[in-house]
């Protein structure tokens, strides 16, 4: 499965701390209301990293109970034991003739008295297709030359529900569904149709020229395959990673956002040229994606056909499904919606791992003590800080929890600022029962600004207030953890900036600050002097950035 590729947004704390990768560089919690981008130029591919953000999956037994009810699984499943203990089939291995409409109606395809419809009758084969595929029944000939087909070895554990059976045989056929899925329509109808006359002529004018038309006809067909299968793929991990994002119940993406985001360029809006090229990718995605809903990898509502009736354009022209003008909620419904399910993260998660990518889960990095857990979320390439500190904390004792994240955030290493962030917001998740453990670093050198702000955040009003050496020493380090978090976002550090307490006199301000002893001080200065936008208070704030320097 193709990797969607994006850059490490490192900071740059300094030549004397080393410079850390930083979970700073996905930009996809922005999806709703504007329009995002996937790719990098051509010169930035070869150094980018291949970042897959964490996912949060249910217990492997639950996914193994949706696997089972999804209904051409199940039926999958029904047909394999119904074969019990053989049944005869076709020398291809498919239900014979007197066998498909009481296989149609076994499955509640058509009623179990009367004519059974030829849709019905279809769908049961597909069904019997698949758990031949799946080796849930097995083809064998008997010494009489019968072909017959009899139950495979997974089924009893598949029917009892074995998550490891299950999960198995249903990635199988998502597998099997998504390169069906990607063949359907492969190739444009003009495109088929004028391959088949080809071959028609052919016939008549010699067996040289049919060759070289066959072959003409089969490099369009692989082409147009490769060229849907990596559409589908990066429409895939699109999804994948805006549900990784989205808040619980959010996570349905329209279509011609799916396609946007396929489409458009970083920084750009859709121009007519693009909203063509996003109608088209709309229309390629509907097929395959409806494919997929059914082996319930996502919740797909299509495009509605009559769009295409009220939206013609010219004599041979497609009609655009995108536009300018505003849809309410309805209205756009109509064209298309997808939503990714549980099972179809935990199939392409799955599939990215077999090829070699790291995708986390939710959850990994709390497994350790509270010193693990900080090191790991400030270290990770992707990852979702406060769902691992929400982990970690779940079931533990306040106060020792407390604690033992106080102690983990203490150092002046490259990472501390961040950790010790980190352990303010584990500290708001524990609320405060927390303030026992906090009331006993009020005089720490490196945690007792923290602790003062927290304990008067909670409401506090017995809180001393800090000497000028700790309170200097807390705003730099709050802003380093920041400056490393935000990952030299210009944006979000003016805003940080503005809120620095500069007086009407910065030169008296930064010629405090610069002697902070703190690793980070001069990188802060450096921020302040780049960014803030009062040119008197940017221009001090480069001086003492220089001394800082300087006294080291």
């Amino acid at each position: 499965m193709a990797g969607r590729r994006r850059k490490n947004a490192g900071a740059s704390p300094g030549e004397s701390a080393a410079e850390p990768v930083l979970p700073a560089d996905l930009e996809l919690q922005d999806l709703y209301g504007a329009f995002a981008a996937h790719g990098l130029d051509d010169e930035d591919l070869d150094d980018a990293a291949v970042l897959v953000p964490p996912v949060k999956l249910p217990a492997e037994e639950e996914l193994a109970a949706l696997a089972k009810a999804v209904p051409m699984f199940g039926y999958a499943l029904a047909l394999a034991r119904w074969a019990a203990p053989h049944r005869v089939v076709d020398e291809f291995g498919d239900l014979v003739e007197e066998d498909r409409a009481p296989a149609a109606q076994l499955l509640g395809l058509a009623p179990a008295e009367g004519e059974v419809p030829e849709e019905a009758e279809v769908e049961a084969m597909r069904a019997w297709s698949l758990a031949c595929d799946l080796d849930l029944v097995e083809i064998g000939t008997t010494a009489a030359g019968e072909h017959v087909a009899v139950p495979g070895p997974d089924l009893e554990p598949a029917e009892e529900g074995d998550p490891e059976t299950v999960l198995e045989l249903w990635l199988t056929a998502a597998g099997i569904v998504r390169e069906l899925a990607v063949e359907a329509d492969s190739l444009p109808e003009e495109e088929a149709a004028r391959a088949a006359e080809g071959g028609e002529d052919g016939e008549a004018g010699g067996a040289g020229d049919a060759g070289e038309e066959d072959e003409d006809a089969l490099s369009e067909v692989e082409d147009a395959r490769d060229a849907a299968a990596e559409l589908l793929d990066e429409a895939l991990q699109v999804l994948y990673e805006t549900t990784a994002f989205a808040d619980p119940g959010n996570e349905t993406v329209p279509l011609g956002v799916l396609a946007a985001l396929l489409v458009v360029p970083e920084g750009e809006e859709p121009s007519e040229e693009l909203l063509g090229d996003i109608t088209d990718v709309m229309v390629a995605l509907d097929p395959m994606l409806g494919d997929l809903a059914e082996l319930g990898l996502l919740e797909y509502r299509p495009i509605d056909p009559e769009l295409f009736d009220e939206e013609e354009g010219p004599e041979g022209e497609e009609p655009a499904l995108v536009g300018e003008a505003p849809l309410d909620e309805e209205e756009s419904a109509r064209f298309g919606l997808v939503r990714l399910t549980p099972l179809g993260q935990y199939g392409i998660r799955q599939w990215l791992l077999e090829d070699g990518y790291d995708a986390p889960l939710v959850g990994e990095l709390a497994q350790g003590d509270a010193a693990e857990l900080l090191r790991a979320v400030c270290e990770a390439a992707t990852v979702l800080p406060d769902e691992e500190l929400r982990v970690w904390i779940t079931g533990r004792e306040p106060v020792a929890a407390a604690r033992e994240l106080l102690a983990a955030a203490r150092g002046d290493d490259a990472y501390a600022p961040m950790r010790r962030m980190l352990g303010v917001s584990a500290l708001n998740m524990l609320g405060t029962a927390a303030e026992p453990a906090v009331r006993d670093v009020l005089d720490d050198p490196e945690l007792g600004g923290a602790a003062r702000a927290w304990l008067t955040s909670k409401g506090a009003t017995d809180v001393p207030v800090p000497e000028r050496t700790m309170a200097l020493w807390t705003v730099v380090d709050t802003f380093a953890a920041q400056l490393l978090d935000s990952g030299g976002d210009a944006e979000l550090l003016r805003e940080l900036i503005a809120d620095l307490p500069v007086t009407g006199n910065p030169a008296s301000y930064f010629g405090e600050l610069w002697r902070v002893d703190h690793p980070y001080t001069a990188d802060v200065l450096e921020a302040v002097g780049e960014l803030h936008l009062d040119r008197a208070v940017a221009k001090e704030a480069r001086k003492a950035a220089f001394k800082a320097r300087s006294k080291g």
